[in-house]
């Protein structure tokens, strides 16, 4: 590493320690014990680690420099935003009736009104959840995101996150309405931001959850959100991401999932526009007979950057795994992709599946991949590959044949591509709207935040 690297790591992790000792108080102000109790122990695992991750396999080819070296301004208190998701802004899908859950900056909307649910069920913040419901929190809070325990970032969120969103549903609850989280960024000027969010679901609850990640104002920002999911037996969640932020927002997202017996984890990420995006999937398969299920789409362009990091976790016998993200990318965009799946001695009967396929639409845009097995049982079916290429002219020159025009036949190619990712979305109304964000970013026409009246950098 050359002096000046060195240099601008040293520097921006003594900002850290410098911005974590003189707003300690604030951090812990309003935040339950066990929030609280972990975060000098996870500072200093932070530091252990070297801060910033500079020379780490699991962040080879993401050059994270760039996105700390930013002058962002760090709020620790609740600043209270205007709002009005009927004016300014409307994530909505047609057809689908869900209950909206909003964050701004990593913070609990305080008019938030979280209506028509169970009795039982708890939709909350986070801060609120650690005071009311200290034994869940001990139980689960922090206790799956040690599976990254190399990534300082996510000890970072673990030191500066005071807020986010709790959800409980209790055993043999089923929501018939999607939970729908919608995280804005909004602030006067560039701004990094921390959020932590608890999913706990008892036996054989099931619940589907639509995360939407959208920015309102025209700054830099930076967000660090870690996620923890505990699933308990034949427990089911359809977990969805929408990823739709200008040019100068990036976002680390980690997701820590953890299933019981017989659980059923399914997820789709959709990634449609941001400056940096890096994704870590954590899913922990202990119990026998569970499932798990990562799809993922990105459409990148430009200068965009997208890092997508999975770690499959087979513990237990007789669970299944399936993986499959997909990529289009054009300009001077970069992809990176590093899966990772882990079948332990005792894990017999496991089958696990993993693919990562991009398409590449110019000649300087760039696709890394590393999908990995790590295989100590030996009664398994598993099976991982990747590919990289170009549109086929062979089809190409089909469609152009059948009087089609050149553009609406790159236009066909490439939804065809990327059906294979949209086919997993089950909700028909969230599906369309799939459909039609990806066809409006094929096609050039999703230059910001999907219906919001603000224009924001390109």
């Amino acid at each position: 590493m050359n002096k000046r690297i060195n240099d601008m790591v040293e520097k921006i992790n003594a900002d850290f320690a410098t911005l974590f000792k003189e707003g300690y108080a604030q951090l812990e102000a309003g935040c339950g014990m066990r929030m609280n109790g972990a975060r000098q122990e996870a500072f200093k695992k932070f530091m252990e680690l070297g801060g910033i991750p500079h020379e780490k396999e699991d962040y080879m080819y993401a050059n994270l420099l760039p996105v700390f070296g930013k002058n962002y301004n760090v709020v620790l208190k609740y600043i209270p935003q205007e709002v009005d998701m009927n004016e300014v802004f409307r994530c909505s899908v047609t057809d689908m009736a869900t209950t909206p859950i909003l964050t701004v900056n990593g913070w609990w909307f305080a008019d938030n009104l979280v209506n028509e649910l169970p009795e039982e069920v708890v939709v909350c913040s986070m801060r609120e959840a650690s005071l009311r419901y200290p034994d869940v929190f001990l139980e689960h809070y922090n206790k799956y995101a040690i599976a990254a325990k190399q990534d300082g970032l996510v000890s970072l969120n673990t030191a500066f996150a005071q807020d986010g969103v709790f959800v409980y549903v209790p055993d043999e609850v089923v929501l018939e309405r999607p939970l729908q989280i919608i995280n804005l960024l909004r602030a006067k000027g560039d701004l990094m931001c921390y959020q932590r969010n608890m999913i706990v679901l008892g036996r054989h609850a099931k619940v589907t959850m639509l995360v939407c990640d959208h920015t309102l104002s025209n700054q830099n920002f930076l967000m660090n959100n870690v996620t923890e999911v505990h699933m308990g037996d034949s427990a089911h969640l359809d977990y969805y991401q929408v990823q739709n932020q200008h040019m100068g927002a990036s976002q680390i997202n980690s997701l820590f999932v953890s299933e019981c017996r017989n659980s059923v984890f399914d997820s789709n990420i959709l990634t449609l526009n941001g400056g940096f995006i890096r994704n870590n999937m954590y899913v922990s398969l202990n119990g026998e007979g569970g499932e798990s299920n990562l799809y993922g789409m990105y459409i990148m362009d430009k200068n965009q950057v997208v890092d997508n990091y999975s770690n499959i976790d087979h513990i237990a016998p007789h669970c299944v795994s399936n993986e499959l993200f997909k990529g289009v990318m054009d300009d001077s965009a970069l992809a990176n992709f590093s899966g990772r799946i882990r079948v332990r001695p005792n894990a017999q009967k496991t089958e696990a599946y993993q693919a990562n396929n991009n398409l590449l639409l110019s000649d300087t845009a760039r696709v890394n991949s590393k999908p990995q097995l790590v295989i100590d049982a030996d009664d398994v079916k598993c099976s991982h590959g990747a590919s990289v290429g170009q549109i086929d002219e062979e089809a190409m020159f089909y469609l152009r044949s059948r009087g089609i025009g050149k553009d609406e036949a790159r236009m066909m190619m490439m939804f065809g591509f990327a059906h294979d990712i949209i086919q997993h979305v089950k909700l028909e109304p969230l599906r369309d709207k799939i459909d039609d964000l990806i066809e409006k970013r094929l096609r050039g026409e999703l230059s910001k935040c999907y219906n919001c009246m603000l224009q924001c950098k390109k």
